[in-house]
């Protein structure tokens, strides 16, 4: 069995936390390939490193002495080699960078070398292969991962190796120089590595037990999602839950490979498996609940707009000429609206307003701000009935005013909208009528 496990930074922030992931890859002979994120935050005030990287990058560009910010980034790394006692330096790293740095290499240079730095040592204590990604994770010139020659040139080079660490967040760019994915990218190398050695278990190790069914800093001690699909998934992440990367879900979906998150604080806790189907019975009705701020209804009255082809086509358009997309899009027979984020929109609110009458001579469009979305997912919905009235149900309890409702076709999730300052009340009132009263 192969496994491939990631630590994200507040795993790895400190030689203590560096012990603590010793101990879980030590635990489990299938834990073979690793993959480390740049250290971050040893306490509430700290500082991540790369975070570090980025300012003293910045700092180098301006022609300003930057020897000083990268010495306190060394400190950080010596701190966590001196804490595990290895015997190793990275002078020699430290002096390159420096060169690099000067030499103006680019910012993501700069970013990735958190994860390399972290990499090395990860190595060194699990007297580990060290494969630098740079040689065998490539991005294509639109930025985008070349899968091919990436599965092709990193699964050749990992059968061959029985255990290795492999830095996460970055490759190599089309111009042979360092690219990096997005911020949390760490969580997508690890993906990409999970499919080139077609691993059974893709085990990615935070700070939480697992993808939780709200938001914590909402409800109190929220219960734990013990699976959930990666559809369930892509909605929950796309309304706000923040536990992995998004793009990390589709190299190993394609594969069949599960996605495990575990916390490396409480190594005992089974997480959550994110998996392509089951037929697990989920514990709830509803599987998480996510949401958004911050949004905009522009809605579009015309009678009988059900019987013109083509007026969906043209209310979007008005919006797209002024680089503004949407997110939701409810309709009736004589009414059509639109969601957008309202810090999008408000600098272009007239220019649309122009190309919405122009575009479909409406009878009225009324807009309102300060909404915010709550999606309600879960693969349950669809064999049971009156979730939507529950839901209802639960927020006229709690007064909180529904200003839309919108059920998806694959019965996967229910969208609400409510004012800003109901949002909290109507999560709350949502997690209460499934979850609180079920228990």
């Amino acid at each position: 069995m192969k496994k491939v496990v990631k630590f994200g930074g507040s795993s790895l922030a400190s030689a203590e936390q560096f012990k603590k992931v010793g101990n879980i890859i030590k635990s489990d002979p299938d834990r073979k390939y690793v993959i480390p994120s740049a250290p971050g935050k040893r306490f509430a005030k700290d500082v991540k490193v790369t975070d570090m990287l980025y300012h003293c990058y910045e700092t180098a560009m301006t022609e300003t002495d930057f020897r000083g910010l990268l010495e306190q980034i060394k400190a950080r790394y010596n701190e966590i080699i001196q804490g595990l006692s290895l015997d190793m330096s990275l002078d020699d790293e430290f002096k390159t960078i420096e060169t690099a740095f000067k030499n103006k290499e680019g910012i993501d240079y700069a970013a990735s070398r958190g994860e390399y730095l972290n990499g090395l040592v990860m190595a060194k204590y699990l007297d580990y292969e060290f494969i630098d990604p740079v040689k065998y994770i490539f991005f294509r010139e639109d930025g985008q991962l070349d899968q091919e020659k990436t599965y092709n040139t990193l699964g050749r080079k990992l059968n061959k190796v029985e255990r290795a660490v492999i830095p996460g967040f970055y490759g190599c760019g089309a111009d042979g120089k360092v690219q990096t994915f997005s911020r949390g990218g760490s969580d997508v190398t690890g993906s990409v590595v999970a499919k080139a050695v077609l691993a059974d278990v893709y085990e990615n190790w935070t700070d939480v037990s697992g993808v939780l069914v709200a938001d914590p800093r909402i409800i109190e001690n929220p219960k734990p999602i013990h699976t959930v699909t990666y559809k369930e998934l892509r909605e929950l992440s796309y309304m706000g839950a923040s536990v992995l990367h998004e793009d990390a879900i589709f190299p190993v979906r394609t594969e069949g490979i599960p996605i495990n998150i575990r916390n490396t604080n409480a190594p005992e806790d089974e997480g959550t498996f994110i998996v392509e189907s089951t037929c697990v019975k989920p514990e709830y009705t509803i599987t998480g609940i996510a949401g958004k701020k911050g949004f905009v209804s522009i809605t579009i009255e015309k009678d009988m707009m059900n019987a013109q082809v083509g007026f969906g086509r043209r209310v979007l358009e008005a919006f797209e000429k002024e680089g503004v997309s949407f997110e939701h899009m409810p309709s009736g027979i004589d009414t059509l609206t639109v969601f957008v984020h309202q810090d999008e929109f408000q600098q272009k609110e007239q220019a649309v307003l122009a190309n919405l009458h122009r575009a479909v001579h409406p009878d009225s469009i009324e807009m309102e701000g300060d909404l915010a979305l709550v999606a309600v997912v879960g693969r349950g919905m669809k064999a049971t009935r009156g979730t939507a009235g529950r839901i209802f149900s639960a927020l006229a309890h709690a007064n909180v005013n529904v200003k839309m409702i919108d059920q998806g076709s694959s019965e996967l999730n229910i969208i609400i909208g409510v004012q800003n300052k109901d949002f909290e009340a109507a999560i709350k009132a949502i997690y209460d009528i499934f979850v609180t009263i079920r228990l």
